[in-house]
């Protein structure tokens, strides 16, 4: 049951209001919008039939087809690097059937039917619950049969993700976080904890295939003494290392709440913390300032904003 994923049950969200830089930045460590919306009761679904729906996904469409791949089994969307498999469409099908007979009344965004029909993201500012999913997130890597990829599911209400799943199925890891509950990694409990002091930050960012000029230039300003930045992989494994601890920070200049939902779940519960470059916390619905960041605590996400805020 996940009595704990009610919204009115949350109480450790903390708005952090000390200047970055030029920035009056807000980070905050529980991603979302307004806390005093009260989301549906969700006691009655059952967190371990979502957890194994999700695997089902993975074994059923995924991984037969991992370093299996025909020709005419990938197609560019928007560029060479842009890619979806028949892995990504049917696994997305897979649990668009599971996850809304799970939560009758939900409704999916996942990254394939938006591509088809963008009008599938306006149930992100409806009233219904919603799950949100990349079935394949590093297709680029699934197709080069490297492990670096992973399934991603959010659940979320009115703009509040309340519970996400994160499974690397070639690795064997699978990440749980629910709102106000902590998060895991196989089971056991995860902290992103803190950089050693005076140690050079790591930090994932957006790959340079997919950021135009002024992104560029942008993240360019990362590029400095005491951080060592380095083109991300799979967005959701990027998010993952932070709340182990493996990864100091990220700092993306695209928005999509598939890539996103789930992650920043997992490192606000594993207590990390986000925020953007207007000083916002992260919005799934979109209309984000760019870039933002996610790190292992406050104090590196605040260094990472103001870095960016600087350049923009």
């Amino acid at each position: 049951m996940i009595e704990a994923l009610r919204t009115h049950d949350s109480g450790d969200i903390t708005n952090i209001t000390d200047a970055v830089a030029t920035v009056p930045a807000t980070l905050t460590t529980a991603p979302g919008t307004a806390p005093d919306v009260c989301a549906p009761d969700l006691s009655a679904l059952d967190l371990a039939a979502v957890e194994a729906a999700v695997r089902q996904a993975a074994a059923d469409e995924i991984m037969p087809r991992f370093r299996q791949l025909a020709a005419e089994d990938i197609v560019e969307k928007n560029g060479p690097h842009d890619l979806v498999t028949v892995a990504d469409r049917l696994a997305e099908e897979h649990l668009t059937a599971s996850l809304t007979a799970l939560l009758p009344g939900s409704r999916v965004v996942g990254e394939e039917a938006v591509h088809a029909d963008p009008s599938v993201l306006d149930a992100l500012r409806g009233d219904a619950p919603v799950w949100i999913v990349d079935p394949v997130d590093g297709t680029r890597q699934f197709v080069h049969g490297d492990p670096g990829f992973c399934t991603l599911v959010a659940l979320a209400h009115r703009g509040e993700v309340l519970a996400s799943w994160t499974y690397a199925p070639a690795l064997g890891l699978m990440a749980i976080a629910r709102r106000g509950a902590g998060a895991e990694l196989n089971g056991i409990p995860l902290r992103a904890g803190s950089p050693d002091p005076g140690a050079v930050l790591d930090v994932a960012t957006s790959h340079f295939d997919f950021t135009d000029d002024d992104q560029k230039r942008v993240l360019a300003a990362l590029d400095t003494g005491g951080i060592a930045p380095r083109p991300c992989g799979s967005a959701g494994l990027e998010y993952l290392y932070i709340a182990r601890g493996d990864l100091d920070a990220t700092a993306f200049s695209w928005e999509n709440s598939w890539d996103h939902a789930a992650g920043l779940l997992l490192v606000h519960e594993a207590g990390g913390a986000s925020g953007t470059v207007a000083g916002q916390p992260f919005r799934i619905e979109g209309g984000n300032a760019l870039p933002f960041t996610a790190a292992r605590d406050a104090e590196t996400a605040r260094r990472i904003l103001g870095l960016l805020a600087a350049a923009n």
